[in-house]
């Protein structure tokens, strides 16, 4: 018999890849006992990523949470890890050195064991001071490398950064594979090559099934020397999520390895139970397409875990486009066919932006640049129009360095507008923060909690924490939940779809994030009082429309496009915007 092969449920992730939100503290709590049942999972991934957040947007502590899900798992010796964006930590932007340093410490005080270290570009800077810090704080670090299919991302490429991760003191090795375009081959000899020259580490693979090589890649790692595999259970495995334990396990059998037995009654119960909390109120922000695997994903490269929001920010862009056709008498585009274009427009950036590996936050960042260049080309304004900081942030080198090289054209955009490059190590261009929120903690009576967790919190997710404190994030979460299900029930139009059929004449100003709108600020990013712009008010190409503050208080420039008359606003001062939504409409000299 071949070596033993343990299995990890992801269960944070399968929710994360399914729709929005993660189920509440009282439904971790009644599924955990039903998971250790199963009796097949060594390990279970009880948080990480965008779980914070969401929890915290929908009136919940997370730390409540993350506590109530470890401790069974804890009880019975049941490994916990979670994962971790390196600079970025657990948000979509970098996070002070500070601040990454007490995440270890709340997360081990938490019951969290593993930490899954990456960075999406695959930079050791933004890696190895996690190491340190995980280590200190007594957690097992798990250096991970970002799995993508490019000219550039070799055996070679990868094992090079494997050998530094270990050196820096990784005890772990995690092959993510985060879009599944991963080839099988390239996987097998990879896990080889790492086994071959370190072969006490520990190798885990983590593939999502949606272009369908999963199963064909946990096949070819675990003959190559792995030895734990990422799993999920239904109802929300398979699709743009992770292979089906069920599966995995037969098909690891067959092969010879030594697996564990599944409790097919636990199993079921676990089953049972996932559904209950999509039919309670998740299921209204799950997109059924994400249950559908498809091919057309090897050749963008997008994550599976990012499905549902491309799903939805398309069908605005695609209101729009569908407006400019009509306008032109030419066919309008189906959904599919907006599909289509995306991936195509994806495929064409990707290269002449340094093949980022496309994981959080750059799948959203070559994303965004892609489905802007769609809208911009339909008005007549040609491609790279509308990039905001973070998209060029990561052009210039401020996440970390690029894979590839960087298209001339992109390099000549960057220098017209006064946009400097960089080679610094990320993490030094950010400052440390904890007193400043230590003194709001102070300010507003709240406690720092325990072991720091609530301070924690308010410092690496400070927008969406304050909005808990105030009670104001429930009350948006159960006004986005009574939309949904309005939408579902078909009782109302959605603004976009009214809209699109607006002004002959203007393009539409489109907002790339979700946020607050804003046409001055001053300071710390407070807005002033303002008058929102006027009608006739015109612009040249390049200036300012207005500012967006995102969730996790990025500022957003929004530019006026190729500038013309302003025939209305959508949007006005301190208005909360979607991704998607139009901002303003702007009409462009016709002479």
């Amino acid at each position: 018999m071949k070596k033993r092969i343990e299995f990890s449920l992801v269960y944070r992730d399968m929710w994360q890849s399914s729709g929005k939100f993660q189920p509440r503290k009282d439904q971790l709590e009644r599924i955990a006992p039903v998971i250790i049942d199963m009796g097949c999972f060594s390990r279970v991934e009880t948080n990480g990523g965008a779980f914070e957040q969401v929890n915290l947007m929908a009136g919940e502590n997370p730390n409540d949470a993350v506590r109530a899900f470890c401790k069974p798992f804890n009880q019975v010796g049941i490994k916990t890890h979670m994962l971790d964006r390196g600079l970025n930590a657990l948000r979509m932007y970098p996070v002070p050195d500070d601040v990454r340093k007490l995440m270890y410490k709340v997360k081990h005080a938490q019951g969290v064991d593993i930490t899954r270290i990456f960075c999406g570009l695959n930079d050791v800077r933004n890696i190895i001071p996690s190491i340190h810090w995980a280590k200190e704080a007594g957690m097992t670090p798990q250096g991970t490398l970002c799995i993508t299919t490019s000219p550039v991302h070799t055996v070679d490429y990868y094992s090079e950064i494997a050998d530094k991760l270990i050196e820096a003191g990784a005890e772990e090795i995690c092959l993510k594979d985060m879009a599944g375009i991963g080839q099988p081959a390239l996987l097998g000899a990879l896990t080889k090559s790492i086994k071959t020259k370190h072969p006490d580490i520990i190798i885990q693979y983590h593939g999502h099934s949606g272009p369908g090589l999963s199963m064909a890649s946990v096949l070819e790692v675990c003959n190559n020397g792995a030895d734990i595999i990422d799993t999920a259970i239904e109802p929300l495995s398979w699709g743009k999520v992770h292979p089906d334990i069920i599966s995995v396990q037969s098909m690891l059998k067959n092969e010879g390895f030594e697996v564990p037995d599944i409790d097919m009654n636990a199993y079921m119960h676990a089953r049972s139970l996932t559904q209950e909390f999509i039919n309670d109120w998740l299921g209204y922000f799950i997109n059924p397409a994400n249950k559908h695997m498809s091919s057309l994903l090897l050749s963008s490269g997008l994550p599976g875990g990012m499905m549902g929001s491309m799903m939805a920010d398309m069908g605005g862009i695609r209101d729009v486009i569908n407006g400019i056709h009509r306008k032109k008498n030419e066919p309008e585009i189906s959904l599919d066919d907006m599909l289509v274009m995306l991936f195509d427009e994806v495929a064409y950036v990707w290269p002449m932006v340094g093949y980022p590996p496309l994981v959080t936050p750059f799948s959203q960042y070559v994303k965004n640049i892609a489905l802007m260049n769609l809208l911009t080309m339909a008005q007549g304004k040609g491609r790279f129009v509308m990039m905001d900081d973070a998209m060029w942030g990561m052009i210039q080198g401020k996440s970390g360095k690029l894979p590839g090289e960087l298209a001339p054209e992109i390099v000549e955009l960057a220098n017209k507008q006064g946009r400097e490059f960089t080679d610094a190590d990320p993490h030094t261009l950010i400052s440390d923060a904890l007193d400043t929120f230590r003194q709001e903690m102070d300010k507003n009576g709240w406690e720092a909690g325990q072991d720091d967790e609530e301070l924690f919190e308010l410092a690496m997710h400070p927008e969406q924490y304050r909005g808990f404190k105030s009670g104001q994030a429930k009350k948006n979460f159960l006004a986005d939940l009574q939309k949904a299900k309005d939408a579902q029930m078909g009782s109302k139009l959605s603004i976009k779809e009214l809209t699109a059929f607006k002004h002959a004449k203007a393009d539409a100003l489109i907002s790339p994030v979700a946020g607050q709108v804003f046409y001055e600020f001053s300071g710390d990013a407070e807005a002033m009082p303002c008058l929102d712009p006027f009608i006739g008010q015109t612009y040249k190409e390049g200036d300012t429309y207005c500012y967006i503050r995102t969730p996790w208080d990025e500022l957003v420039t929004i530019p006026a496009a190729l500038g013309g008359k302003l025939v209305d606003v959508e949007a006005k001062q301190g208005t909360k915007v979607r991704k998607g939504d139009t901002l303003g409409w702007i009409e462009r000299d016709q002479k």
